[in-house]
């Protein structure tokens, strides 16, 4: 945790409901140990959306399809988006869950990886949503300033990894310095970065929020 639990035990508390289905789906990728977005981070991206309220979403990283069904669905005005994913597996259970949804006219899965796919897209994009593995996140930096459209709006997640941020490069293990190196140089890139301003906030397991200028 990167904030006191009893904060975010408090502030999910007060949190309302999502849709039947997104909650029995939330619930079973929970059950099953499959990553998907925290609670706190769902509600902060339902706000964003009514702010923002973009009609073109570029989701990196699909999971099992939960948060591009959510952003389907809370998104004030009709959007498209677009949501990539290279896990085999999930690619099968997020076809599924966009089909039983009832948005699958407006998410398209774009399957393969992003490193291969983000330079055949073509922008501008209202919002993007990074979800993917967190070692990459620089490498996707170029194309997505590339593609996001001015005054469109950027989100990181995961970008604290559970505190393992703020530690020292040796108390870091070994297996995880790579990731650590790689997101401690995205949050710098992206917070001197003269293209965007930038915030990082601790909701979640940290979330950067991007604007380009």
């Amino acid at each position: 945790m990167i904030i006191d639990e009893r904060y975010t035990t408090f502030i999910n508390s007060m949190d309302t409901a999502h849709t039947s289905f997104l909650e029995e789906l939330y619930e079973k990728a929970v059950d099953d140990k499959v990553p998907v977005i925290r609670r706190e981070t769902q509600s902060f991206l339902k706000t964003l959306l009514t702010l923002v309220k973009p009609e073109r979403i570029l989701e990196v990283g699909t999971g099992v399809g939960f948060s591009a069904i959510l952003m389907a669905e809370y998104a004030p005005v009709r959007c498209d988006i677009t949501t990539i994913e290279n896990y085999e597996k999930r690619i099968l259970q997020a076809e599924k869950n966009i089909d039983a949804s009832g948005y699958s006219d407006c998410i398209e899965l774009l399957k393969g990886d992003a490193a291969d796919i983000l330079p055949g897209l073509n922008g501008p994009y209202d919002m993007i949503f990074m979800d993917a593995a967190k070692g990459q996140y620089i490498n996707f930096l170029p194309d997505i300033r590339r593609l996001i459209r001015k005054g469109g709006v950027v989100v990181s997640d995961n970008v604290l990894q559970d505190g393992n941020i703020i530690e020292s490069h040796y108390i870091v293990e070994r297996r995880d310095r790579t990731i650590y190196k790689r997101m401690r140089e995205y949050l710098y890139t992206l917070k001197h970065d003269s293209e965007f301003s930038t915030s990082i906030l601790p909701v979640g397991d940290g979330i950067a929020l991007s604007v380009k200028k």
